[in-house]
């Protein structure tokens, strides 16, 4: 069954908005994990205007289940902190400098010299590597022979087209790009934008997802129906698929 891991960068960024420690991060993540989740994933950013890179080593003290960072790995602190905490995954995402969100996967053609050096740095430290990636037959193509262990699709393209009723086209590249990746032998993550409405048909047309990460619809959710509850309908909606 595909695995639910929580981002809980947007509690970071509540706790942030007026200083202390309320809402209490570490709590949260291991609520999450009492509630049902099978992974909590971070992205810290440079200026740490969500998830704090002190945070990432508190949570790798506390997690029971497993620990996926995001990250743009050119930037060294952040290969220092992954180095550092050694989680079960890192997730490469090639974001800009004070990017206000992932909105695009790596050309691991053109960057194919550099995401091989790197992703043995990673994977020499015992850390399994995802490269996040759209779905594009010659991106997976290429994200094979990175070194890569898997890819996280992006996933907001589908979001996007399935918010419109566009089902069959939402999901069309998508079921080409992991049925590619399985062939080549990489795992497949999924993330972005995915909520609890449009999860279930996802998971039913690519049951072979390893794990999704999610963040932003999750916690928007939990805001009303609360965090418990949120987690279960989610587990559900995979569940069905």
């Amino acid at each position: 069954m595909t695995r639910l891991s929580v981002n809980i960068n947007k509690i970071a960024t509540l706790r942030n908005s007026r200083g202390g420690n309320n809402p209490n991060l570490i709590k949260v993540a291991q609520d999450c994990e009492h509630f049902g989740a099978q992974g909590i994933t971070v992205h810290p950013r440079p200026d740490e205007r969500h998830i704090r890179y002190q945070d990432v080593h508190d949570l790798k003290q506390i997690i029971t289940t497993e620990f996926n960072i995001e990250g743009n790995p050119k930037e060294s602190k952040f290969v220092e902190l992954v180095l550092a905490t050694k989680p079960e995954q890192v997730t490469l995402v090639p974001d800009a400098l004070n990017q206000l969100t992932s909105d695009h996967g790596w050309d691991t053609i053109k960057e194919q010299s550099y995401l091989q050096d790197i992703i043995k740095v990673f994977k020499k430290a015992g850390i399994r590597v995802s490269i996040f990636v759209d779905p594009d037959e010659a991106m997976i193509q290429a994200a094979a022979t990175t070194g890569a262990d898997r890819i996280e699709l992006y996933t907001e393209s589908f979001a996007q087209w399935f918010s419109k009723g566009e089902k069959e086209k939402a999901i069309a590249p998508y079921l080409t790009a992991a049925a590619l990746a399985q062939k080549l032998g990489l795992g497949i993550n999924a993330g972005h934008d995915l909520d609890r409405n449009n999860l279930a048909f996802l998971i039913s047309h690519i049951p072979f997802i390893d794990e999704v990460s999610i963040g932003h619809a999750l916690i928007s959710d939990a805001l009303y129906l609360g965090l418990e509850n949120t987690i279960q309908l989610y587990l559900r909606a995979l569940q069905k698929g």
